[in-house]
């Protein structure tokens, strides 16, 4: 019986130790040189397929200082978010936006920042897949939108590509030629990836 607790045991300070070694991994090399952390960015994106049929993106955007922050509207604590900023993006099938909502929990310039929220809903039709970026940078350029959360939206289309990509496997027969590529070097059609992978696609070494 002692034999069984102490396997358990080491198998659950195993499990533990990956755990936290997924959470810290660094793949970077480490810094030769001492370092201080000053400053993190985290931008989340969660993608949820309704009952209805769209999707919906969850995006959020979340800066910390690790350091009490002096701002001009007051001290940021250690902790407590700079910015803290979220939009929600609906689109159908084909990525068309059909509805937006955006909120900002946490602002450098509160009573100022969150006004812009409802701007975003000019986004409502655009299609996440056609010019999304472009567009995005000329209608919210500058004083005409939040740069955090313009930012944001960057993210945006290739996260909806990977939560619709759920439903199907990459590499299966189509008659169209799969989205991804020629859209990544690692996917350029004369590779050895996609003589791999896709050889339906694949062009070769001296194609044009």
């Amino acid at each position: 019986m002692g034999a069984i607790v102490t396997t358990y045991a080491l198998i659950g300070i195993f499990y533990e130790f990956f755990s936290l070694y997924r959470i810290f991994a660094m793949p970077l090399p480490y810094s030769k040189v001492t370092r201080t952390r000053l400053h993190s960015r985290r931008i989340e994106i969660e993608g949820f397929f309704r009952d209805d049929g769209l999707l919906d993106l969850d995006a959020r955007l979340t800066d910390l200082k690790d350091i009490d922050y002096q701002l001009a509207s007051g001290i940021r604590k250690v902790g407590d978010p700079l910015h803290d900023l979220f939009i929600r993006v609906t689109v159908d099938k084909e990525c068309t936006i059909v509805d937006v909502e955006a909120c900002s929990d946490w602002v450098p310039y509160p009573g100022a920042c969150g006004t812009i929220a409802p701007a975003y809903r000019r986004l409502i039709g655009l299609n996440l897949l056609r010019g999304f970026r472009r567009t995005v940078g000329e209608m919210f350029a500058d004083v005409q939108g939040c740069s955090h959360l313009t930012e944001l939206l960057g993210s945006l289309p290739t996260a909806a590509i990977q939560t619709w990509a759920t439903f199907k496997i990459d590499n299966e027969e189509t008659l169209d030629k799969p989205f991804q590529l020629d859209r990544c070097h690692a996917l350029e059609t004369t590779s050895p990836t996609v003589m791999r992978y896709y050889p339906r696609w694949y062009r070769g070494n001296n194609s044009k």
